[in-house]
């Protein structure tokens, strides 16, 4: 755990602390961020304050008194409910604004996971409870120059294994040989591995007319279709380095078996394209012109391009999502949909933009693209931006 770190980012939010809270494992993060051993047992409700400045202070039960030894600050020891709640109201005596895992109206659920019990405990001595969501993702999400090296390796292969799975498609199709979507699949997988790549298990999406209309659509052997010509096609696939730095890359492509892609079928990328775009270009502009940009913000804008075209009721899922070790990251989201991600675009953190518009029945587009934000404060795109349908 880093102090010092911690009590800048409460400092420069403007709060007067950060109360950290756990019962039986339930929030990994805060577990992650004091750099404890998620893998101990917790069997008992434990609280660990860090003031903006000063000594911290940590609250365990008599039962797990050593729970928060690797920890700084002080220490009170518990055994009844009466003495925790007392506890609590002499270490926030002084405090009037303190920050825990909650998300005003649950706006940002993933960090929103302290319980309305513990959030009602702390308000009643008279403390307003703020959200950590911004400080959680200088933590949690932002990624150091090293890991955005990861995050180019992995792009590099995760870009070169996207052309041989349509390259790979291409060469059945010109030899009338049969070829499903989870062949395919399954080739990229076995490539991910080849390359020293890892997926965790969670394997690409190769779907053809109505299979991508459903957004994570899954092949099987049992599901899957053999590709062939007249077909509308869609793959997206994320890996990263398989080791404990990687950072994941994730994308998706679009393309059509033959040389006549139907009217409407480019009509709906060319509008997921722009759509993209306009996201793009509009935090490139807000960076540009020294603004501050919200995830809620880009998603309006990117929908905006998408709902004018007429297929806003076909655009079912938010604009993207937190890259990291994790394919979906605890950074912001780019989400005015799903939820209302009220987080800063901030120097350091990667996200995907990736509008799609699904016709149930019929066919799905989705493009998608990496996005990155230097230290400086550069809007940089990892890797090619798909801007024509591929023709097979």
């Amino acid at each position: 755990m880093n102090l010092d770190k911690i009590q800048k980012a409460i400092a420069e939010q403007g709060y007067d602390g950060w109360l950290f809270y756990d019962f039986h494992h339930r929030d990994a993060m805060a577990y992650r961020i004091l750099g404890l051993d998620m893998s101990k047992l917790t069997s008992r409700r434990w609280f660990y304050y860090i003031p903006a400045a000063g000594e911290p202070v940590r609250i365990v039960s008599a039962v797990e008194a050593t729970k928060l030894d690797s920890l700084p600050g002080k220490i009170i020891v518990y055994r009844s409910w009466q003495e925790l709640h007392q506890s609590l109201r002499e270490t926030l005596q002084s405090a009037k604004q303190v920050a825990m895992q909650y998300s005003p109206m649950n706006n940002i659920p993933y960090v929103s996971v302290v319980d309305g019990g513990t959030i009602e405990l702390i308000r009643s001595f008279g403390v307003e409870i703020v959200s950590s969501a911004n400080m959680v993702q200088i933590f949690e999400a932002i990624i150091d120059r090293k890991g955005y090296k990861m995050h180019l390796e992995a792009g590099e292969i995760v870009q070169k294994i996207k052309g041989e799975a349509f390259d790979l498609i291409r060469h059945k199709i010109k030899n009338d040989e049969a070829v499903t979507e989870y062949e395919v699949q399954q080739y990229i997988t076995k490539r991910f591995e080849e390359e020293g790549l890892t997926d965790d298990g969670d394997h690409a999406i190769v779907g053809v007319n109505e299979h991508p209309a459903d957004p994570h659509f899954e092949p099987t052997p049992e599901n899957t279709h053999v590709i062939k010509k007249g077909d509308t096609l869609l793959i997206d696939l994320w890996a990263r380095k398989n080791d404990d730095t990687g950072i994941y890359y994730d994308i998706t492509w679009c393309g059509y078996i033959g040389d006549n892609p139907p009217a409407k079928y480019i009509e709906i990328f060319n509008t997921v394209r722009d759509a993209r775009n306009a996201a793009r270009d509009f935090i490139r502009e807000k960076f540009q012109n020294g603004e501050r940009c919200f995830g809620y913000e880009v998603d309006v804008v990117c929908r905006k391009v998408v709902e004018d075209a007429g297929y806003g009721d076909f655009y079912v899922h938010r604009t993207g999502h937190s890259i990291g070790h994790e394919v979906h990251g605890n950074g912001v989201n780019i989400d005015n949909l799903e939820t209302k991600d009220e987080r800063e675009l901030v120097p350091g953190i990667c996200f995907s933009i990736e509008p799609g518009i699904y016709l149930p029945g019929e066919m799905a587009v989705r493009s998608e693209i990496n996005v990155f934000i230097t230290e400086d404060s550069e809007v940089v795109v990892a890797g090619a931006e798909q801007e024509e349908l591929i023709l097979i």
